[in-house]
């Protein structure tokens, strides 16, 4: 409604951010009868739903747990995602005629485009009357008695409720930011410090030396950082290490810990060296390599061993120190590439300081916190839609 005199509209909900989480929330809470502003910084509403799995959008798993997330608190995430589950999504998703299918342990993607759940989101936001207003960036910030105040570029905007869904700082080229940390350091709220989370591992110059030729080489393999250990593809780039298992791993490892790789797993390799020692005993080690891995990477790990070159020279020790180089390869990454590849960020506002069941600020009543912005991080393979959609929900149903 509008205030006498040509004041500020004031509505009943102001969302920040027109990701998945704000859209979602935004959509929600208006048709509970909300009037709903959401605004969003970039040109576009839902910029990393485009972009997400190829541009095919990998919108949820079918096998979501709470086991699939992250957080200083991992209890926190069960309630949001028991009562707006995969299925709830799924069935949305059928509501609105999106063909999709399963690729992989449980990950959906679309069959067509990305563009397709930002249309159903948009969908669902205009059957509530949601107004969206796009190339607004960073508001000041005021609490009111009603409220809260945002002073714009556009105009001053008053809300009796914000909900904050800007997620981190992941993949800055589509606009992402920080700025939800700074909303709720704002108001007296503690942030779990962030860092760029399923993103590449890097190599440090030793290992870049060795490897760098490598770069596009993949294979299946078991990466492992202190009890975490994923079973996923391995991708050699020019700066280290990619792919779904090293991104899954990134999330777990810290700088300065070692991670573990076995790039042949369900192989006993040291039987099989033996046998090659035995059966073709001319056989160079990197040939014998060869039979179980691709081979310029079989080459690479025959060069850095450093052993006789003919496997018949090999004794039982070397070919043991040749299957660990293969199975049980420990490696030191000098880092990540960043928030520049990140795909999403870990950390956040500390769920000690929200309702699990609503989002709202324990200590700032009216204000909310949902999706990436907050200290809960899924897993690879549309567990972080899950949580967006999950959390906006919460929010939306409550706000």
């Amino acid at each position: 409604m509008s205030k006498p005199g040509g004041a500020a509209t004031t509505y009943d909900v102001i969302i920040l951010g027109a990701g998945a989480a704000g859209l979602m929330c935004a959509g929600v809470a208006a048709k509970r009868g909300r009037s709903v502003l959401l605004i969003e910084q970039g040109q576009h509403p839902g910029e990393k739903i485009r972009i997400s799995g190829g541009g095919r959008c990998n919108f949820t798993n079918l096998n979501t747990t709470p086991a699939n997330f992250q957080s200083q608190n991992p209890r926190f995430c069960r309630s949001a995602l028991s009562s707006y589950t995969q299925h709830d999504f799924i069935a949305l998703v059928e509501k609105h005629g999106i063909a999709y299918h399963e690729k992989t342990r449980g990950q959906l993607f679309c069959d067509g485009s990305a563009k397709q759940i930002i249309d159903m989101l948009l969908s669902e936001c205009r059957g509530g009357g949601v107004q969206i207003r796009s190339g607004i960036r960073s508001p000041a910030i005021e609490r009111t008695a009603d409220g809260f105040t945002l002073t714009t570029d556009h105009g001053r905007l008053e809300g009796r409720a914000l909900v904050v869904a800007t997620g981190g700082p992941s993949i800055p080229k589509i606009g992402a930011s920080g700025f939800g940390y700074k909303v709720a350091e704002q108001f007296g709220l503690t942030i779990v410090p962030p860092r760029a989370a399923l993103v590449p591992l890097t190599f440090a110059p030793a290992e870049l030396a060795q490897f760098a030729e490598l770069s596009g080489i993949a294979v299946d393999a078991v990466v492992a950082c202190g009890k975490a250990k994923f079973d996923e593809a391995l991708l050699f780039t020019h700066r280290g290490l990619s792919g779904p298992a090293i991104l899954q791993i990134s999330s777990y490892w810290r700088d300065g810990d070692d991670i573990v790789i076995d790039m042949a797993p369900g192989t006993d390799v040291l039987a099989a060296l033996k046998h090659a020692r035995r059966e073709h005993p001319r056989q160079e080690l990197a040939a014998a390599f060869g039979a179980l891995l691709p081979k310029r990477l079989a080459q690479a790990i025959a060069e850095r061993l450093g052993k006789p070159a003919r496997i018949a020279d090999c004794s039982d020790k070397v070919l043991a120190a040749a299957a660990a180089a293969v199975q049980q390869w420990r490696l030191k990454p000098n880092g990540t590439e960043g928030y520049r590849t990140a795909e999403v960020t870990l950390g956040g506002v500390d769920t000690s300081e929200l309702s699990s069941k609503t989002f709202e600020a324990r200590s700032v009543p009216g204000l909310y916190f949902i999706g990436e912005v907050v200290d809960v991080t899924g897993q690879l393979g549309g567990f972080n839609f899950q949580w967006a959609w999950s959390s906006g929900v919460a929010a939306g149903r409550a706000v």
